[in-house]
């Protein structure tokens, strides 16, 4: 080889070398995104992916290595779906990649709403409700009997309502940080 070639082979692998550098995100860099479409722990699985765009450029040092407006893949890390009396529905969301960048981010976890007010006030509605009814029919003893069945009754109401997923709407803003 001449002194030519190997200076341009040289150039091209130093040419290489530093893009590959510059492609890469390092740890602690804050990502926002914005979700592309809804994300409910009832209709997702563990291990399922999201889209989204960047809401901010991504810079490693003074290069950007991704727009505002890039695509980025994330993936659901836990979904678990809500029970109906208790447990409300969990989901657990990291990044995967960045304008196709791999990468390794915090997880952001979704819990939805408690049952326990609810339930209580379904629950406990369907008792008085009972109580009353049962009361104005029956006397004391009525009232006794009535609030059980109101209390079956707000129970049943409860357990065919009480589903609480956790939801990530589209288009939420969501912050990663690099590992």
């Amino acid at each position: 080889m001449t002194v030519k070639r190997v200076s341009v082979v040289l150039a091209l692998i130093l040419l290489a070398t530093l893009t590959a550098t510059a492609a890469t995100i390092p740890a602690g860099t804050t990502i926002t995104i914005r979700t592309g479409s809804t994300l409910d722990s009832g209709k997702v699985a563990s291990g399922a992916t999201f889209d989204g765009t960047l809401v901010n450029d991504v810079k490693n040092g003074n290069t950007v290595v991704a727009r505002r407006g890039d695509s980025v893949q994330g993936k659901v890390v836990t979904a678990k779906d809500s029970g109906r009396l208790h447990k409300p529905g969990v989901l657990r969301l990291a990044l995967v990649s960045v304008n196709g960048i791999p990468v390794s981010t915090n997880s952001r976890t979704f819990q939805g709403k408690s049952h326990t007010k609810g339930n209580a006030v379904k629950i406990g509605g369907g008792t008085a409700a009972g109580a009353l009814i049962g009361g104005l029919a029956g006397g004391g003893k009525g009232a006794l009997i009535g609030a059980g069945a109101g209390a079956a009754a707000g129970t049943g109401v409860a357990y065919a309502t009480g589903k609480e997923q956790a939801v990530v709407p589209a288009e939420t803003t969501l912050t990663f940080t690099t590992r």
